[in-house]
């Protein structure tokens, strides 16, 4: 291949629905903005169209409308980038080394994070797959899909049969991108027999959910949750609205009457009365949130209904950061701090629990910074814990993992919400922030590697490092760190210690803190995926 090709005539692919024209650059085939699906507002997704002629597939394609727009707070640590908005955001890309229908190369298909409502499949710039494609022979696949009141409004108390399972459009939409992966990925070198889901935060909550939604077995073979368990309420506040409650103060303050009325409506205009609603509710103490609805289609979390038998059949890793959405707190230098200096810190906080909280910390990371102990995770970690525990009950082996390296950022950041993610991507050295780690490049090939051996074999253990399977009574947990090796059941004492003598702190506040911006631009919430 030459270092640059985008000519009338190739790189040109066949797919079910007509040619599609991408470009290759420097070793890797890009095809974006593939249409996947296509639907009315609030109904299933079905099939695109055919096409005539050749489509161009050079640009990706809308994204998911936002219902609020967050103000940005922080481009070292999570790098954003932004795409015009649409509804009609039914849309893959694709990377890949190669167009031999008979390569078979892994495929890795990534949802992206922001939980059930917000995110993109490019906003990180660490999603792209090149790297994957091109050093180490995998097609990986991105998807945009409904999010928010686009994709998880239950309007079925106003509709007929079409509008039964409009709770789980956005879920329907990731079944619909699996489908299109397994009918057409081949054209893309890619084996639709050895598929990868994997994503972070909400993204790891869709791996979750398709393994408990019947439609979408059998149409991957393996998954990786990232920072996807959540194991606690991040927000609480007000009892649940029903959705014949939510769907009702949408259409008073949208000014229309019928369900007909509502879908065709200007998508702006229908942002502003789901917000409006939202705002509604609210004052009366109640509350309304984006994610799939169980029943029939989606049956619900496995750790309130217990694991689907299909998804016990699937090889999975599940991992998180140490401080993922543990207390932002600022405090300067922390790596330069005497063992005095950590002590009297952490006692800021834990008071006369400080020394055995220290004994525990100790256990867990030995060597490691006291002073980090304050920003131990509690949103992810415990609930992945248990569901790791859970999942190996089943013939299916599943692993886990915490990524623990100390960022000198700031003078020192433990690893927050979304730092793993470059490191699972191979796009490390696109990522700024992972070069205040000395030891970037030996983690880098580490964690990649392990992505990579899962991908290809099923099995994220490597020739530099062991990685065992769980069982329901022993979880061998690789720490991903200075060193990285694992060690069996190695926090759980800490983090019930932690979890019990911790003071509460407001974790929708932390989110939705911003920089000072003027009154009339009306700030949203800071970026947190």
């Amino acid at each position: 291949m030459s270092d640059f090709t985008c000519t009338n005539a190739e790189p040109v692919v066949q797919v079910k629905q007509g040619k599609l024209k991408g470009y290759e650059f420097k070793d890797v085939y890009r095809f974006f903005g593939v249409p996947y699906a296509r639907s009315r507002r609030f109904e299933q997704p079905k099939e695109p169209r055919n096409w005539e002629g050749i489509r161009n597939a050079n640009a990706f394609g809308y994204v998911c409308p936002n219902l609020s727009n967050p103000a940005p707070s922080d481009e070292i640590s999570v790098p954003h980038r932004f795409w015009p908005e649409n509804e009609h955001c039914q849309n893959l890309n694709i990377f890949t080394p190669t167009l031999d229908e008979n390569a078979k190369r892994p495929v890795m298909v990534w949802f992206h994070g922001g939980g059930f409502a917000a995110g993109s499949a490019i906003e990180q710039i660490a999603y792209d797959g090149d790297s994957l494609a091109k050093n180490d022979g995998l097609v990986v696949v991105t998807v945009n899909h409904r999010l928010n009141a686009f994709g998880f409004l239950d309007v079925s108390d106003f509709g007929g049969e079409e509008f039964k399972n409009s709770g789980n459009c956005g879920l329907a939409d990731l079944v619909y991108s699996l489908k299109w992966v397994h009918e057409n990925i081949k054209a893309f070198g890619g084996d639709p027999e050895n598929v990868t889901i994997f994503g972070q935060s909400g993204g790891g909550g869709k791996v979750t959910a398709l393994g408990q939604t019947k439609e979408a077995a059998g149409l991957y073979q393996k998954a990786i949750i990232m920072s996807g368990v959540i194991g606690m309420s991040l927000f609480g506040g007000g009892s649940p609205a029903t959705p014949k409650e939510m769907v009702s103060c949408i259409m008073k303050n949208a000014g229309v009457e019928t369900l007909a009325e509502l879908q065709k409506l200007d998508y702006r205009l229908f942002i502003m009365a789901v917000n409006s609603a939202m705002d509604d509710l609210r004052k009366e103490g109640k509350s309304y949130g984006w994610a799939p609805q169980a029943g029939d289609y989606y049956v619900g979390d496995p750790m309130d209904v217990g694991f689907s038998e299909d998804v016990l059949k699937v090889p999975t890793i599940v991992g998180t950061c140490m401080a993922d959405f543990g207390a932002r707190d600022q405090v300067p230098n922390k790596i330069s701090m005497t063992e005095e200096e950590q002590f009297n810190y952490v006692k800021e906080t834990f008071g006369d629990n400080t020394a055995k909280l220290k004994e525990l910390y100790e256990k867990a990371y030995p060597g490691k910074n006291f002073a980090f102990a304050n920003s131990l995770d509690l949103v992810f970690t415990p609930g992945s814990d248990e569901y790791v525990r859970e999942k190996a009950k089943g013939e299916a082996k599943t692993w886990r993992y915490i990524f623990a390296p100390i960022f000198e950022l700031n003078g020192g950041v433990a690893p927050w919400h979304c730092s793993d993610i470059p490191f699972a991507f191979r796009n490390t050295e696109i990522s700024p922030y992972t070069y205040a780690l000395p030891y970037r490049e030996r983690l880098a090939k580490e964690f990649g590697d392990a992505v990579v051996a899962f991908a290809k074999t099923g099995d994220p253990a490597t020739a530099e490092l062991a990685w065992p399977a769980a069982t329901p009574e022993e979880v061998p947990t690789m720490v991903f760190d200075e060193k990285s090796e694992t060690r069996v059941n190695f926090d759980n004492e800490l983090l019930a210690f932690f979890q019990a003598n911790r003071p509460p702190f407001d974790m929708g506040a932390m989110l939705r803190s911003a920089p000072e911006v003027p009154d009339d631009e009306a700030p949203g919430g800071s970026w947190a995926y």
